[in-house]
């Protein structure tokens, strides 16, 4: 998955009101954010290899410590005890640890047997890639209901909330029909500083865009804190 991820934050943004998209965003690619680091330190392998399945050119050799179901869970509940220990928002910690897990059910979904269940453990996919139109429906219908769900539960305060959710969107629609196409990048290192560059860009612009913008309807009344007893 790629923007399936990213459709599950928007969306969850209902559910925890007062937890910024940008923290939200963090969460949904939390494996994806470590594991560009761990392939840089030589911990996890990626190997360019085009066909190995038809939607991405990538071979994902090993990488136990971002990507097994085991090692998921317990980054998930990191985040969200991070998330409550800042905020103390007891919904936004849940959204976020659950966010962090449901990475991992996404990849099972889409990849072919490569995805421990723990280091070293038995490997698991259901080969959603191994269809390309298939993936695409998918996740551009997880992308715009989850992008909808969000509209509805917000509305811009802002030329900036409104212009920088749209080109946020637009971006994300650019980089599918990009990866759609399967083109092999030059090594397994450019694959990875890619990956650390997007997180420098799209988790702060989330959060940007998002403080431009304010909850309504019932994400608003979820939002708001508890009435005192009398």
């Amino acid at each position: 998955m790629f923007i399936g991820h990213f459709a599950l934050a928007f969306a969850a943004k209902r559910a925890a009101p007062r937890t910024s998209l940008g923290v939200l965003v963090a969460a949904t690619a939390l494996l994806d954010l470590l594991w560009p680091v761990a392939v840089l330190a030589g911990l996890e392998v990626v190997r360019v290899a085009p066909g190995d399945t038809p939607y991405t050119p990538l071979e994902f050799v090993s990488y136990p410590w971002t990507h097994s179901a085991l090692l998921a869970a317990i980054w998930a509940a990191l985040f969200g005890a991070a998330v409550w220990g800042v905020t103390r928002d007891r919904a936004g910690a849940c959204v976020s640890g659950l966010l962090v897990a449901s990475h991992w059910v996404l990849d099972l979904a889409s990849h072919r047997p490569d995805l421990p269940l723990w280091p070293g453990g038995p490997k698991v996919g259901l080969g959603l890639w191994y269809s390309v139109p298939a993936t695409i429906a998918v996740e551009v219908a997880m992308f715009a209901g989850g992008v909808w769900l969000y509209a509805m539960a917000t509305r811009p305060r802002d030329r900036i909330g409104r212009i920088g959710f749209a080109a946020f969107v637009a971006l994300f629609a650019l980089l599918e029909a990009m990866a759609a196409r399967g083109e092999a990048p030059p090594s397994a290192a450019a694959v990875a500083a890619v990956g650390l560059a997007s997180a420098v860009v799209f988790v702060p612009w989330a959060w940007w865009f998002d403080r431009h913008r304010e909850v309504v309807g019932a994400a608003a009344r979820r939002a708001a804190p508890a009435a005192s007893p009398p």
